[in-house]
């Protein structure tokens, strides 16, 4: 391993586009055969008369239907599999709150391969075997934490399993280690942010802080920017979602130009979320992943409900596996209030384009005399209610600002530092309070 190599997996990482697809239909190819091993996918292939030989080249995969996290509960716990449980070593699954929890399986293969990932992305920001890497994100069922956590190991560095929360905990870790990096979703990392302020610790001065992963929950580039201003670290985008084993699915290069997703582990589609026709690129769309190379569960075609867009297959890190932009939203967290489409990340735009507004925000629909309407709570960053019309002319100023992005007036009320709910796991940021007529 060479640490001065931008590049962990350069036979990989370096690949042109004509060798990346060669690679692709390899796998394809490889994986469709496999999936013939899940009782799910070989009754689908068997339902529509599709055999794994029909897949001659990529664009072959678009007769493979799609699937959706329904079929993962519908199967539930193990009728995706695609080998043995005796061969499956690990497993993953969501809450299971609105039903049956998804369950991912891993064979050992598979988190091996999941742990390159990780570290090729840590690596690819600038993480060496001399850094100490903190990771505040949950163990457990999550796949945030283990899959970070090995990784960051994976790389050879030094690594800190802090878990969720304890922010005070945290910092004196961060202070003690030297802890060069750490990942954790954006609301906490500011929550983060304001405790050292309140203990009196400077992240530029008492710190050796340089880079920070961020990631699970939507935000906008403007807070991204103010997280890197806060802390005086570069903090890099990454995605990742359990169903496609968990971070390191896509995360951004040291240029912060769109997030590079690894195109020989996946094949990237982004299609229209109303007619599932493929969108053009640099048009938003609806992400759907395929899995190459996984043994335990592959998914093909699966709609992630992500939206997002091709930025460009090119990149002056050398890198030429697919730029996609931020996450925008999702198909289905999408609002319609009064006709309009409104994702939270538009809000979230504008309020952390206004420096006198902190980063926690509660966004609240509701029914009032049959109409819908939104309230938009937003904590400021420092208080001065004692100048009443500083705080008139900000709410205004908010609520304009909104207007124009969402096409509606929402209602806007300033409120004190620390009086929204604080999560230390993903922020909750939006309560739909609306009746709902049958």
């Amino acid at each position: 391993m060479d640490d001065r190599s931008p590049y962990l997996h350069p036979q990989f990482e370096c690949l042109s586009r004509s060798e990346i697809e060669a690679l692709q239909l390899e796998r394809l190819q490889a994986t469709v055969k496999h999936c013939m091993n899940s009782p799910f996918y070989k009754k689908r292939f068997e339902q529509i008369g599709l055999k794994p030989s029909d897949i001659k080249t990529l664009d072959d995969l678009r007769k493979i239907p799609f699937t959706t996290k329904q079929d993962l509960r519908e199967t539930y716990p193990f009728g995706m599999a695609a080998t043995p449980l005796r061969e499956c070593v690990r497993l993953h699954s969501s809450s299971g709150t609105t039903g049956n929890p998804t369950v991912i399986l891993h064979t050992q293969k598979d988190l091996d391969q999941w742990a390159d990932a990780v570290a090729r992305c840590l690596w690819m920001v600038g993480l060496r075997p001399d850094d100490v890497f903190q990771n505040s994100s949950g163990y457990g069922m999550f796949t945030g934490g283990l899959g970070f956590q090995y990784g960051a190991e994976r790389l050879g560095a030094l690594t800190v399993p802090a878990a969720a929360g304890n922010s005070l905990r945290q910092i004196k870790f961060i202070k003690d280690f030297g802890t060069t990096a750490v990942h954790a979703v954006p609301s906490y990392v500011t929550r983060l942010y304001e405790v050292m302020k309140e203990t009196g610790v400077d992240p530029h001065k008492d710190t050796k802080l340089r880079v920070l992963a961020i990631g699970a929950e939507p935000h906008s580039e403007e807070q991204r920017q103010r997280i890197e201003k806060m802390l005086g670290v570069k903090a890099y985008n990454s995605f990742g979602m359990s169903e496609m084993c968990g971070p390191g699915v896509g995360f951004e290069c040291q240029e912060q130009n769109g997030l590079h997703f690894w195109e020989d582990y996946y094949i990237v589609e982004i299609v229209n979320p109303e007619t599932l026709e493929p969108v053009p690129d640099g048009e938003i769309g609806e992400l759907v992943l395929t899995t190459l190379n996984r043994e335990a569960m592959p998914l093909l075609r699966y709609r992630t409900r992500d939206l997002t867009r091709v930025l460009g297959r090119t990149c002056p890190c050398g890198r030429n596996h697919v730029r996609l932009d931020r996450m925008r939203g999702r198909s289905d967290d999408m609002m319609v209030l009064r006709g309009v489409n409104i994702f939270p990340i538009q809000i979230e735009k504008i309020l952390m384009s206004f420096p006198e507004l902190g980063s926690n925000y509660l966004i609240t629909l509701t029914t009032d005399d049959d109409n819908d309407n939104m309230t938009v709570e937003v904590e400021i960053a420092e208080m001065f209610t004692d100048d009443y019309s500083r705080l008139q002319t900000l709410t205004k100023n908010v609520t304009r600002a909104l207007k124009d992005e969402i096409l509606l007036t929402p209602h806007v009320k300033l409120v004190a530092k620390g009086s929204l709910p604080v999560s230390e796991g993903k922020a909750v940021r939006v309560v739909d309070k609306r009746k709902v007529y049958q």
